[in-house]
């Protein structure tokens, strides 16, 4: 009898374990795409409907890193030819686990390789100076959705917009690399946003540029860290 009560026991605190590691918050990211960039996601918007190939839109997850960096490793590459002088393009991840409708404030860290060299003149406007280099937390999953009044694509979100912020993203930065060549350095932007998980516990990380310089932009995502801490009422 003292045998079966110990296993019930056991069965009960094994399942009030497993509950418990099921309902942990994800209160932090730390994704290096040289190792993977899964539940990652690219688009574009700030577009006409269509205009897909003339833009030259590309992304691709597991690209080799260009020279001079090391190609042996890999980056998130997006990269497209701003005719619109507004293109906007993105990465976004959703955090699962979180509080209900809670408050967080997130800490970012966003690492990148760029080939703007610092005080570059270009068409529009400057090549790593007038791309502007933006972070956000929505409660709603990041969309391009087509405008059939100007048959152009547009963020459901309220983004940046070059360099003034939005309601759901904020400027924390260009895509200068730091130097007066025109070649790949990594480099990396930092910043805080505050954002609202849904009903279900979920909240969409996004980071992004938003371009006034009217030619190509090819970036190379290295990695994203984002901490959460919850925002209390008094806070």
């Amino acid at each position: 009898m003292k045998k079966i009560v110990l296993s019930l026991v056991s069965v009960a605190i094994l399942f009030s374990c497993t509950k418990e590691e099921t309902t942990t918050p994800q209160l932090s990211l730390n994704d290096q795409f040289n190792v993977s960039t899964t539940g990652w996601s690219a688009d574009f918007a700030d577009y006409p409907v269509g205009e897909e190939t003339f833009y030259e839109l590309s992304t691709k997850k597991d690209a080799k890193l260009p020279a001079p960096l090391d190609t042996l490793k890999k980056g998130f590459r997006v990269s497209g030819n701003n005719h619109s002088d507004d293109l906007f393009m993105f990465l976004t991840k959703k955090m699962t686990g979180l509080k209900a409708s809670q408050t967080y404030k997130g800490t970012f860290e966003v690492e990148f390789a760029s080939n703007a060299p610092d005080g570059s003149v270009g068409v529009g406007g400057s090549p790593a100076e007038s791309v502007y280099m933006g972070i956000g937390l929505t409660s709603i999953e990041p969309k391009k959705v087509a405008n059939t009044t100007t048959k152009s694509y547009e963020m459901n979100i309220k983004k940046m917009q070059q360099a003034t912020s939005g309601q759901d993203m904020k400027v924390i930065g260009n895509i200068a690399n730091g130097t007066t060549e025109n070649k790949y350095k990594i480099i990396k932007r930092t910043g805080e946003f505050t954002g609202k998980s849904d009903a279900n516990g979920n909240l969409w990380v996004i980071v992004g540029t938003d371009s006034g310089f009217e030619a190509t932009t090819t970036l190379y995502y290295t990695g994203v860290k984002v901490n959460l801490t919850e925002v209390t009422a008094a806070q």
